[in-house]
């Protein structure tokens, strides 16, 4: 009995397997694309990967760094908003700065009164005291020169009636109301000159040394705006208001990296397409007279002619699609720039990934 059971199951385990198997073995049908893959229009084409930036007569998009570090303290703009040359984008808390720009103003302000009153001199009433100690001098002096007189003559009338002592010591008193006369008048004199011309050009010196600090604060200060290096459009703003940026940009916390604060393009009626050749395919492009492209949007079934601009005459390596600058890259590319104007009925923006087909 045992036997029988054992030969059933054993029986059964073979059939399920064989049915399994067969299962197993049937191909399900391939599920088609999601899009069409793009298709060389020319008989031997070059293929290149193609990115989608603006028009610029040079390099690529506009990234635009503050030239002073700080926190934001309000953004004007927002993306995709057209701009003009020197329209405020950002502005950076600048406290500390333009209380700075304060102060020097106030220095060089309390230097050029103090330049004024240099070059006013002498003052009135300060040249009048001067003239007034010259009169008291000359009045002291004609005192002890008539003093003087009196003992003089009573001592050549009499020797004895005027003591030697007393004679000498008028002697010295007319002395010394001379040197007095003398100071006095000296005084009015330096008075009257009024400023020494030396203090006034050390004074002007001051001034306009101080006059350029609060220039050189007041440019910084401006810094402190952010404004459009040219007309353009905004298309990413990398910042929130309270971040804190640099002119090495602000820290992307998901790339642990830093990034521009600000990313303009130009006006985006045309756009430009940067492909990427493999070095080993150079040699096989054609005259820049001759070349001709074309361009296949990925996710749909859409070609656009391109138009050549030029060659960027650098081989480098391979990196501007990953953006990893530390990755070991063995493929050199050669970037080539083509135009197209913008498609009116699909979106398409600067950034996209696009393949392109050069024909030979």
């Amino acid at each position: 009995m045992k036997t029988k059971l054992l030969f059933v199951l054993s029986a059964a385990g073979i059939l399920a397997g064989c049915v399994a198997a067969y299962v197993f073995s049937l191909q399900k049908p391939q599920l088609p694309p999601a899009f069409p893959p793009p298709a060389d229009p020319y008989a031997n084409g070059i293929y290149a990967e193609g990115i989608v930036e603006s028009t610029q007569a040079s390099g690529e998009n506009i990234n635009v760094y503050p030239e002073v570090a700080g926190t934001v303290k309000r953004i004007l703009v927002a993306e995709g908003q057209t701009v003009r040359r020197g329209m405020p984008l950002l502005l950076i808390d600048d406290s500390i700065q333009r209380a700075t720009v304060g102060q020097e103003l106030m220095q060089a302000n309390a230097a050029e009164s103090l330049l004024g009153e240099l070059k006013a001199q002498p003052r009135k009433e300060t040249l009048d005291v001067a003239a007034a100690q010259v009169v008291a001098a000359r009045a002291n002096l004609k005192t002890a020169q008539d003093e003087f007189d009196k003992q003089q003559a009573a001592y050549d009338l009499n020797p004895k009636s005027v003591s030697k002592d007393a004679l000498d010591s008028a002697i010295d008193a007319v002395a010394t109301a001379k040197a007095n006369l003398l100071v006095a008048q000296k005084q009015f004199d330096l008075t009257k000159a009024g400023a020494w011309i030396y203090d006034i050009r050390n004074q002007e010196r001051t001034y306009r040394s101080l006059r350029h600090a609060y220039a050189s604060g007041s440019a910084l200060l401006a810094k402190y705006t952010l404004r459009a290096p040219t007309n353009g459009v905004v298309m990413s703003i990398n910042t929130i208001v309270g971040g804190y940026i640099s002119p090495q940009g602000a820290y992307d916390a998901y790339t642990q990296g830093n990034d521009p604060v600000l990313t303009l393009s130009a006006p985006q009626t045309t756009l430009h397409v940067r492909c990427y050749v493999d070095e080993i395919l150079v040699p096989r492009l054609p005259p820049p007279s001759k070349m001709k492209a074309e361009m296949s949007i990925r996710g749909i079934n859409y070609k656009v002619p391109l138009s050549f601009v030029r060659v960027q005459p650098f081989v480098s390596p391979k990196i501007e699609l990953s953006d990893q600058r530390t990755e070991q890259v063995d493929v050199r590319v050669l970037p080539i720039i083509f135009q197209f104007d913008k498609p009116k009925n699909v979106n398409l923006y600067p950034g996209e990934l696009v393949d392109v087909y050069i024909g030979q």
